[in-house]
């Protein structure tokens, strides 16, 4: 295809054809990829998900343990920090006006 003589405006018309399509294309070559895989998936009687190993990720998840609280306000139990990141408003409030931070600690 001899592009030279089009104009501007008809190539910027082209390339946003050419890239629709792509898109499309892409889209399309995706689809079919996932039903291939799970037609393999399903005539091994093997569940997708456990084939492409994601169970493992979900379970690792939620063995991660919670902080405990180091730090909570005396009068307003609701407001705990665990002495990680920032410092909560309400703990940087209390530093300000001269208290210790040790005044908190649980």
């Amino acid at each position: 295809m001899d592009l030279s003589h089009q104009s501007v405006t008809q190539l910027r018309e082209l390339l946003e054809q050419v890239q629709q399509q792509i898109k499309i294309k892409e889209r399309d070559e995706l689809a079919a990829a996932r039903q291939k895989v799970l037609a393999i998936a399903q005539s091994a009687g093997i569940p997708l998900d456990e084939l492409m190993g994601l169970q493992a990720k979900s379970k690792s998840r939620a063995v991660k343990a919670k902080v405990a609280v180091r730090y909570r306000h005396p009068s307003d139990a609701s407001l705990q920090w665990t002495g990680r990141g920032r410092q909560p408003k309400w703990v940087q409030e209390w530093v300000a006006i001269g208290k210790a931070l040790d005044e908190l600690r649980v």
